[in-house]
């Protein structure tokens, strides 16, 4: 094991003893220490699932970026396992950035990522040189192959940028290994290419998967492709993006492409939409499970507001809750991993109640809940103007959700939340034109809202940060509506 893996090792072993339990929330993993973003190498090895992340464990901001590691029995309450991976060979000393991994036919645990070498020009630019490599270990010990890189500069195709080629997604079909792989071309847009190998570790060119021709933003990071319900599915993580309506906001956000292969093999086009419109979501990973479900995680966190974050937290970054992804209509559908219910706590049901301005129901309270919201007129007409959900609330500090029924837009907003800084606060988002009728499951998770609307049609994410003695919780509304309510507390189990 070399030096800096063991000290990373070391150093977070003992790090995590001074963290306090309430520190961090319940179920959406935090790094063991230090910083996280982009989970990488999510996936099944001799039956856990596994998840690494890129990790900095000495601070909490961007660093030498480490793979952090962790398992899992059911995907919501996860083990810590020793830091995988550190920078330190000559092809990836400043950095082993973002990838994934596959159990291979002889019980070995494969991983492909990107190595980052930074160089100077002869002018005095700094510029890094991104290759694909290989590791191979056991589900806590990991060996960088000895012929690494894998894939480098001369395996691009025509075109291609050699700086930004990077976060290898590899999966296996019949009988074959492929990788995707984010790329920006050498004028500055977007691509996905395609890689094949027989072994796992020689890997040749095959395809251009797919051009961004200068639609969402610039480079595309963080690339996944798979079968889903007929379709072929392929998931990425534009930079720079603008705004269409209130679709794509995040400037650095996520896009889903759905589609199909055609006779000779190529990826073709039927429908793109955002994965996530709320504030806080990026660099999603998907695993099939072993029931056969498609499952998504993403890094609950936009890199346009990492200065909204508690400086007493020995930790940055959070990772959303497992989503099972599905397609309907041609979209896709995303709801709360099925595992969450085994951590319910006290149920408190309410039915048919009549809001007609603010409202307060007992016993409605709390910072960790799964909490389903359903809002419609009072009569054939509609009957209000606005709905709102209040929480988080100490009567000072609250965030919130509103419904526009008119407009059909939903707004998430964390303005009053106690942050010290006036950036990305909010998010709006189209949903669809129900006579007022909207289904509202509301995820809370002590520093995580995630709001999943008429069962998983659209998802909003956004981090928050209010003290976590704010357990408020409240429903407002302009005119009179008709209120059903079921919240489910949640518990760690012992």
């Amino acid at each position: 094991m070399n030096d800096k893996l063991l000290k990373a090792r070391e150093y977070e072993c003992k790090k995590e003893k001074t963290i306090a339990e309430g520190f961090r929330p319940l179920f959406h993993l935090t790094p063991r220490c230090g910083w996280m973003n982009d989970p990488n190498g999510f996936s099944i090895y001799k039956g856990k699932y596994h998840l690494f992340y890129q990790y900095n464990p000495y601070e909490t901001v961007w660093g030498p970026m480490h793979w952090g590691h962790v398992e899992s029995e059911d995907l919501i309450d996860w083990k810590y396992l020793p830091a995988a991976m550190a920078p330190e060979t000559d092809y990836d000393k400043d950095g082993c950035f973002s990838g994934s991994a596959i159990e291979t036919e002889d019980g070995k645990h494969l991983i492909l990522y990107t190595g980052v070498l930074r160089k100077q020009d002869e002018n005095g630019n700094f510029y890094d040189v991104q290759t694909q490599c290989v590791a191979v270990g056991d589900g806590r010990d990991y060996e960088k192959y000895e012929m690494n890189p894998v894939i480098t500069g001369d395996k691009l195709p025509e075109g291609a940028g050699k700086i930004d080629f990077r976060d290898p997604k590899i999966w296996k079909e019949n009988g074959k290994y492929y990788l995707v792989v984010g790329n920006k071309t050498v004028d500055g847009d977007g691509q996905l290419l395609q890689y094949s190998s027989d072994d796992g570790f020689n890997w040749n060119y095959d395809k251009i998967l797919i051009k961004n021709n200068r639609r969402f933003g610039v480079m595309w990071e963080c690339p996944d492709y798979f079968a889903l319900d007929g379709k072929r599915v392929l998931l990425t993580s534009p930079q720079d993006m603008l705004p269409e309506g209130l679709e794509f906001h995040n400037g650095n956000g996520t896009l889903c492409i759905i589609g199909s292969v055609n006779d000779e093999g190529d990826f073709c086009e039927e429908n793109c939409q955002a994965v996530d419109y709320g504030i806080d979501f990026y660099a999603p990973q998907t695993i099939r499970t072993k029931d056969g479900r498609q499952v998504m995680i993403g890094w609950l966190q936009n890199w346009d507001a990492l200065a909204i974050k508690r400086e007493d937290f020995p930790w940055f970054g959070q990772m959303s809750l497992p989503r099972e992804i599905s397609i309907k209509n041609g979209r896709l559908i995303q709801k709360p991993i099925r595992e969450i219910k085994n951590y319910y706590g006290k149920r408190v049901s309410r039915q048919n109640v009549i809001v007609t301005d603010d409202c307060v129901l007992s016993s409605v309270e709390g910072r960790c809940i799964d909490m389903t919201v359903n809002v419609r007129p009072t009569g054939s007409d509609l009957s209000y103007g606005k709905f709102e959900i209040r929480f988080a609330d100490n009567g000072k500090e609250y965030s919130s959700i509103e419904f526009d029924p008119v407009e059909s837009v939903v707004k998430i907003d964390r303005k009053h939340s106690g942050n010290r800084r006036a950036i990305v606060h909010q998010r709006r988002c189209k949903v669809a034109d129900n006579n007022g009728e909207i289904t509202l499951r509301v995820i809370l998770d002590r520093y995580s809202m995630e709001l999943f609307i008429n069962d998983g049609e659209q998802v909003m994410s956004m981090g928050i940060f209010t003290d976590i003695k704010a357990e408020g919780i409240s429903f407002r509304a302009s005119g009179e509506l008709s209120m059903d309510v079921v919240m489910n507390e949640l518990e760690k189990k012992k």
